[in-house]
């Protein structure tokens, strides 16, 4: 039997769904999904960021969110596709607060069409829309206006007073690519906002780091809002040039924005709805009073720098990879790279340029992605130039990118590793003849699953890998340092390696080390372990979360928020967690859906 359109069966599930829901009918909506179908909400039904996975857990969402949320006006946005037997299509709809946007999967069933995801996002909130387009603000007075005020003597007034005399309804503690974007978002909502942080120029966390990192993700995944690239832009932005696009970002966005600034802490106030958030500017104490608080202090905690014994004794120079210098100081020295994934890749080939000789220690098993395999493999299909041409811009690849389930994500990268094995086969098979420990991730889905389930255990290869298998950067695996020495470092197997230069590339702790420190271990504990997806997978721990744990979204702490995550990441849910700040902001009814318990503390 021939099947109808795309369009016509898309268009038929849609009303029948619409229908269903107007009708106030849970359970005759969720039977529109397959039973093992998936619905993943951002903001727009349950004012969190959640998935409901499977008929019974889209019924019990909808009985307790329909009488508030009134969803309506459910149609097709452009035309559907076919491929696999899956149709594929956008949509729009509405509900009592907000316009949406949303994407849908249908797989023909014996009971006819049935959802296998659909994706339901928040695009903007009734009466509370962007100035943009026909709403844009006209910026002249027109006119005689005695005593008129020019823009810039408004915004020296605005600099001048929030923080000050006026209060912010947001602070955000981290003034990086994060931070950055939130506050955009938030100043083109109106919401007022004010970024603290503590490096002296902004981009200064990019342009501190060492001397030859480069972004590893390709140009179009990493836009900030409002404002792209331009089309000339490298594929692989240096860390200067980003740092000055974000300093030149945070101009022309009109962010509020104290640099030189540290937060020294912050402490909830229960009785009176606000934080007390104490801070150091030009030498003195200054407490801030915003309702909410978001920390944007990046993917991760401090730095991890191992306690080994002898390491006062050590006379050479070391430290961890975020402070690494660069090379130009060692040529001709002994350097020894404690750690295996991006950083220690990058400054063992920096190294090695410069005529350092050259160790990386790998303690266990590291994913590696060359670098061409990846973007053609991985990322080509929503983020390159064939897909903007394509018409994939990546307003519409990161909502495709978002419409896959974290349930069902792994299945969709396990071929694409697949090929890349067998692609990159040669290279793969000369790094194990090296005595290199390669790995797939536990379940052979690679590189992203590893980036979300745990954060860290891969590198994109830019150049560096073929150094290891050649012999140009010498390898010990299997080994880590025992004890370090004034001039070398015992291994774990009892050899000793000559060293002057010692680079621990050894990862950073939880983001929620910055609230047990600048809030309270106990409220650290509240909030419990932020990052991760539950999998049980190797530095994942279950239950199974379904999203990633207290990412944009409320947390167990009341208006504490946690914003961060790679260039792609933030961009893209910075959009929603400034919406459920500006609904905050505005007093609207937000009634939280699924809020997850806390399984792991720090």
């Amino acid at each position: 039997m021939t099947l109808p359109s795309p369009d016509r069966r898309a268009t038929d599930w849609l009303a029948a769904f619409d229908a269903a829901l107007q009708a106030g009918d849970p359970g005759r909506a969720a039977a529109l999904f397959d039973a093992d179908g998936y619905w993943r909400d951002l903001v727009a039904f349950t004012w969190n960021i959640r998935t409901q996975e499977g008929r019974g857990a889209i019924g019990e969402m909808l009985a307790a969110q329909l009488p508030a949320v009134k969803p309506s006006g459910f149609r097709l946005d452009g035309a559907a596709t076919e491929a696999g037997g899956v149709v594929e299509a956008w949509f729009v709809f509405e509900t009592a607060a907000c316009r949406g946007r949303g994407h849908l999967r249908l797989k023909a069933t014996p009971e006819g069409d049935r959802a296998w995801t659909l994706l339901t996002t928040m695009v903007e909130l009734k009466g509370f829309e962007e100035k943009t387009g026909t709403r844009r603000i006209k910026g002249a007075e027109h006119g005689v206006h005695p005593g008129r005020k020019t823009w810039a003597e408004r915004r020296a007034e605005e600099a001048a007073t929030l923080g000050i005399t006026e209060q912010p309804y947001v602070v955000i503690i981290g003034g990086g690519q994060g931070g950055i974007m939130l506050a955009a978002r938030l100043r083109r909502l109106g919401v007022p906002t004010l970024v603290i942080e503590k490096n002296a120029r902004a981009g200064d966390s990019w342009r501190r780091r060492y001397k030859s990192l480069c972004l590893h993700d390709p140009v179009w995944y990493d836009h900030l809002p409002y404002l792209p690239f331009p089309d000339d832009w490298p594929v692989f932005s240096p860390k200067d040039k980003i740092g000055d696009w974000l300093e030149m970002y945070t101009r022309v966005m009109e962010i509020n924005y104290w640099s030189s600034t540290t937060a020294k802490q912050a402490r909830f106030d229960e009785a009176r709805g606000e934080w007390a958030v104490t801070v150091e500017r030009d030498g003195r104490e200054i407490v801030l009073r915003p309702k909410q608080l978001v920390f944007a202090l990046g993917v991760s905690g401090y730095p991890n720098v191992p306690a080994l014994p002898g390491a006062e004794s050590f006379e050479g120079d070391q430290h961890h990879s975020s402070r690494h210098p660069g090379p130009e100081a060692y040529r001709g020295k002994k350097a020894v790279v404690l750690g295996s994934n991006n950083s220690a890749h990058d400054i063992c080939a920096a190294l090695w340029e410069h005529g350092a000789d050259v160790t990386m220690i790998q303690r266990s098993s590291t994913h590696i992605a060359p670098s061409d395999s990846l973007m053609e493999l991985a990322l080509g299909g929503l983020y390159s130039e064939q897909a903007v041409q394509a018409g994939i811009d990546h307003h519409t690849a990161d909502l495709v990118f978002a419409s896959v389930p974290y349930r069902i994500m792994h299945s969709f990268h396990i071929p694409v590793y697949e090929e890349m094995k067998r692609r990159d086969a040669d290279l793969y098979a000369r790094l194990e003849q090296a005595g290199f420990l390669l790995d797939f991730g536990d379940d052979g889905s690679g590189l992203f699953m590893k980036y979300l389930r745990r954060g860290s255990g891969y590198y994109i290869d830019v150049g560096a890998s073929e150094l290891v298998a050649n012999g140009s950067i010498k390898l010990r695996s299997r080994v880590g340092i025992e004890r370090v020495n004034p001039r070398s470092v015992t291994l774990t197997d009892g050899s000793e390696l000559p060293a002057d230069l010692l680079v621990y590339a050894t990862g950073y702790g939880s983001m929620n080390q910055f609230l047990a420190d600048l809030v309270s271990p106990e409220v650290a504990d509240r909030v419990g372990k932020v990052w991760g997806l539950g999998s049980g997978t190797t530095k994942d721990p279950g239950p199974w979360e379904g999203e990633l744990r207290n990412m944009w979204k409320p947390t167990q702490q009341p208006q504490l928020w946690i914003h961060g995550g790679n260039m792609h990441q933030s961009r893209h849910y910075s959009q929603f967690l400034s919406l459920q700040l500006k609904a905050r902001y505005e007093g609207l009814p937000t009634p939280v859906y699924g809020q997850a318990p806390v399984h792991h503390l720090r």
